[in-house]
């Protein structure tokens, strides 16, 4: 029986929706200097905003995944409603920018409704690429890695473009990806049902499925370093940089983690999703090992050494999840996804509280290299899925 083949405009459309709709999440962020200049506010004040926005995307996906809205609910509606949604928060945080406690709460509810754009973008990229899969996540969380790291250029960029206009071309694009995936993109041919009830079971194999719990570990491993050195960088580049420069750097810096989820999503069909994750895993938590080394290098070996982990530290990313939508049982792919977001994202908050305190008491040198602890337990987590790929060669 032959696959029927997919149109080719649903991978780009994916792609772009899902930087559109992402592009939300530091929108703020990139204004927050002109902000600070305007109002008087405290530096620390870009860190509770982006806390707020985290919390927010914890509690959606918590109530995302226990509800099964991505499985219970045409995942195209609800990736359309929460980009409106999460694009009318950012309108409403241009509105009310001037109150502080009223921008907080405009980015909890922001972060609550990309719970049902990042994680329902790979539901719906796992029912239309049930092989291939790990190529076109990779694809599609490059966008992400790229709309994350663009609050660095947008700061560069500060000068020539008002806060406002920079704020609401955000919520517009975000609300234009909704209603282009919506629109543009039909189910799937073969698509399985939607779920009527509550998948606590599907869900209970987060941690009693063999295959879903190692993929779901290593990803832990995973989110325990990757926001807490993307608000390192910064940091570590402003020992050699400031200004526009500092800005412009730690763009590249992080947006090289695109090569690394484009370029091993295209190994991961011919090498397999595990042994990919785990390679660019053991290479970032080498680099995180390697700071002492190399902070105090020539500018070539220092700014490689950066690039390097910038492309390894984002790279596992797509793998980890195409190996849990993989394994995950079919009807709650979603919910599975989902939970596993909320968890990693409620980790990642624990380690940047823990490594931002440090930093102010410990040189760097002896801080960085024990973000290694992520990578090494996820890799240790990983060892039954790169058992079963170096069997099947």
């Amino acid at each position: 029986m032959n696959t029927p083949a997919i149109p080719r405009h649903v991978l780009p459309v994916l792609v772009f929706a899902q930087f559109a709709g992402t592009s939300l999440w530091f929108a703020v962020n990139a204004v927050m200097p002109d902000l600070q200049r305007e109002l008087g506010w405290a530096t620390s004040a870009v860190g509770t905003l982006t806390s707020a926005l985290q919390f927010g995307f914890i509690a959606g996906t918590l109530v995302f995944a226990l509800l099964a809205i991505a499985d219970r609910f045409p995942p195209r509606l609800v990736f359309l409603v929460c980009a409106l949604a999460g694009a009318a928060c950012t309108v409403g945080a241009w509105w009310t920018v001037r109150e502080y406690t009223a921008l907080l709460l405009w980015r909890f509810a922001t972060g609550f409704f990309l719970a049902g754009i990042y994680p329902v973008g790979m539901k719906i990229a796992a029912q239309w690429y049930s092989k291939g899969l790990g190529g076109a996540l990779g694809l599609l969380i490059a966008a992400l890695v790229v709309g994350s790291a663009s609050a660095h250029a947008l700061r560069a960029l500060g000068d020539a473009l008002p806060w406002p206009t920079l704020m609401l071309g955000v919520a517009a694009l975000a609300a234009f990806g909704g209603v282009l995936l919506y629109l543009a993109i039909g189910d799937p041919p073969g698509a399985l049902a939607r779920v009527s009830q509550l998948q606590w079971r599907a869900l209970g194999t987060v941690w009693t499925d063999t295959r879903v719990r190692s993929s779901v570990l290593g990803y832990f491993g995973h989110m325990w370093e990757l926001y807490t050195m993307w608000v390192m960088v910064p940091l570590i580049l402003a020992t050699r940089l400031t200004g526009t420069g500092l800005s412009w750097a730690a763009f590249w810096v992080l947006g090289a983690g695109a090569i690394g989820c484009a370029g091993g999503g295209w190994v991961a069909q011919r090498w397999g999703s595990a042994r990919v994750a785990g390679t660019q895993l053991a290479i970032s938590g080498a680099c995180c090992l390697a700071a002492p080394l190399l902070l105090g290098a020539p500018d070539a070996a220092f700014y490689a050494w950066l690039v390097l982990w910038g492309i390894t530290v984002s790279g596992d990313s797509p793998q980890f999840s195409t190996l849990t939508a993989r394994n995950a049982p079919p009807q709650a792919v979603g919910s599975v996804l989902t939970l596993t977001n909320s968890i990693g994202f409620g980790i990642s908050i624990v380690s940047i509280l823990l490594f931002v305190w440090l930093a102010e008491s410990m040189p760097m040198g002896a801080l960085l290299p024990w973000l290694a602890i992520g990578p090494v337990l996820g890799l240790w987590a990983l060892r039954p899925l790169l058992a079963e790929e170096r069997a099947l060669g």
